[in-house]
């Protein structure tokens, strides 16, 4: 019961960065986590802040991973109890108020329990906001004993697994994560077996890449079901706003590849569930375009308290209701930061996307950023037909047919720029 959002976007494919914006309500830019390796100023306004600040009670259990020290951890929070950095699968070190210690289990369990056996500590009547935030199912992907022997079936691959790339730009085609190249002996846990060819050998890291993160993904669904009985068992569950999504998109085998950063659609959509029973009946799929940055002014309008004058995203709440009181969204903008970082060597590149149409700016230059490489090169753009092209195999900016669609896209992104309060690039009038 509840909502499924089929066009749900993330406005930097990358998880600090992502994690800031859902947050603040605000665009990298404006919140300072461009890239991995950029911490947050927790003292900034958040809707964690605000339904504090209405009488909330609140809590942060888990993925941080925004910084840690004076000024970085969790603020806002009655409660929090975050991992260091990505943190373990196992026996996961976790930072509070208190200090460091080490939680013996699987981190996927550790976290769960952490979170009920806060939520059972509250007393009286007032509202609270829980974030429950898990590692799983990142790299590199280490299974409890309990799920092995799952997904031992042959996992199918996905049509794009073999694209040449042909039209792409050579900024795409830099980036170092392709599963036949880059995933790791600790990824794999295992060394193929001998005598394979190179096409043979990429299926066969595919299936045990996929193998282990389907099971560390059934850690988390089974942890969902433990905090739905949780709250039905304490009458909860039909007055609670549930929300159920990751912080990105993800490669899976898709192009090639493993990981996310790139604005193409597997990278770029973030799967978003939202139940709240008493209010939100169920229904169809949500099919407008949302981002991550809607999200704070959505919780904060679903709770009934105003949002903070410098958040920048549109709540979606009203829509849900069916009582809009925005215009839709007829697009979205995309920024990422972490140029030619040390270990995928992923472009730096902003655009805008629409219902039909993408249009990319591979602007190549990490503009000295922690956590950036040092080398720039030649901006390149990249134009999808969504329609035409679902999977993004034709890159067809330089196809007459498209100019003008090449000029309203370039047009509309250089107004949400502006609006947004972020800056082209200065290569960007030079490479079109």
């Amino acid at each position: 019961m509840g909502r499924r959002f089929d066009n749900c976007f993330a406005t930097n494919s990358l998880c600090s960065p992502s994690r800031a914006s859902i947050l603040t309500g605000t665009y990298s830019h404006v919140n300072g986590v461009t890239t991995l390796v950029t911490p947050i100023d927790a003292a900034q306004p958040t809707f964690v802040s605000l339904l504090k600040g209405a009488g909330y009670r609140t809590a942060m259990v888990g993925k941080w991973h925004m910084g840690e020290g004076p000024g970085h951890d969790p603020q806002h929070f009655d409660y929090w109890d975050v991992l260091i950095d990505q943190g373990e699968y196992n026996d996961p070190q976790l930072l509070s108020a208190d200090g460091l210690r080490v939680e013996p289990g699987y981190t996927t369990d550790v976290l769960t329990d952490l979170a009920l056996t806060w939520l059972d500590s509250l007393d009286g009547d007032d509202p609270w906001c829980l974030l429950l935030y898990h590692k799983a199912p990142h790299r590199p992907w280490v299974p409890h004993p309990r799920h092995a022997g799952l997904f031992d079936d042959e996992i199918p691959v996905p049509p794009t697994f073999d694209d040449d790339y042909a039209t792409r730009s050579s900024s795409a085609r830099r980036a170092a994560m392709r599963i036949a190249e880059h995933l790791t002996q600790e990824d794999l846990k295992e060394d193929p077996p001998a005598g394979l060819s190179y096409e043979e050998e990429a299926l066969w890291k595919y299936q045990r890449f996929m193998q282990d993160y389907l099971r560390c993904v059934t850690a988390v669904d089974e942890s969902v079901g433990r905090v739905i009985d949780h709250l039905r068992a304490r009458g909860e569950f039909a007055d609670t706003l549930l929300m159920y999504a990751s912080d990105q998109g993800f490669f899976l085998g898709d192009h090639g590849w493993f990981d996310k950063r790139f604005m193409y659609e597997e990278s770029l959509r973030m799967p978003l569930l939202l139940s709240y029973p008493r209010r939100l009946p169920a229904g169809e799929p949500f099919t407008g375009i949302v981002t991550n940055v809607d999200w704070a002014q959505t919780i904060l309008a679903a709770a009934g308290v105003e949002p903070h004058p410098r958040m920048q995203g549109r709540s979606f709440w009203p829509d849900l209701l069916g009582t809009p009181e925005a215009p839709p969204a007829d697009g979205m903008y995309y920024r990422y930061w972490e140029h030619d970082d040390v270990f995928h060597k992923a472009p730096a590149h902003y655009g805008y996307r629409t219902d039909r149409y993408k249009l990319i700016y591979f602007y190549n230059d990490g503009l000295g950023l922690p956590g950036t490489g040092p080398f720039t090169y030649p901006g390149e753009w990249e134009l999808y037909d969504l329609a035409e092209d679902p999977r993004e195999l034709r890159n067809v900016y330089h196809d007459p047919a498209y100019a003008p669609i090449v000029a309203d896209l370039t047009r509309r992104l250089a107004a949400e720029q502006a609006r947004l309060l972020d800056k082209p690039h200065p290569s960007q009038g030079r490479s079109a």
